[in-house]
């Protein structure tokens, strides 16, 4: 069963339920970027790993309206980076804008 989501959610705490109720999700994002720096890949972007998710699994997430929410894109990129800190090279991160 999803959480509920209140308005007054920063993204970080929405993220965070989101990312409870479905860990695949990481793991899919860390085996792919994997998987591009293993080909040599100079740079990656967030966007692009979003997308396959997307039409990969279709609707198999679970807790969020929007499935893969945009909004989470930062926070997964900062996870994936603070997991793996040989990988920040091949991302660009900006500063957030919201908490």
């Amino acid at each position: 069963m999803a959480p509920a989501q209140t308005a007054d959610q920063s993204i970080q705490e929405r993220f965070e339920a989101f990312h409870d109720l479905n860990p695949w999700v990481f793991r899919a994002l860390e085996r792919m970027t994997a998987d591009c720096a293993d080909k040599g890949f100079k740079q990656l972007g967030i966007g692009m790993l979003f997308e396959v998710l997307r039409w990969r699994y279709g609707q198999a997430t679970e807790g969020d309206p929007f499935r893969l929410n945009n909004n989470f894109r930062s926070r997964y990129v900062r996870l994936l980076i603070e997991q793996h800190p040989e990988w920040a090279r091949l991302f660009e991160l900006r500063a957030l804008r919201s908490s």
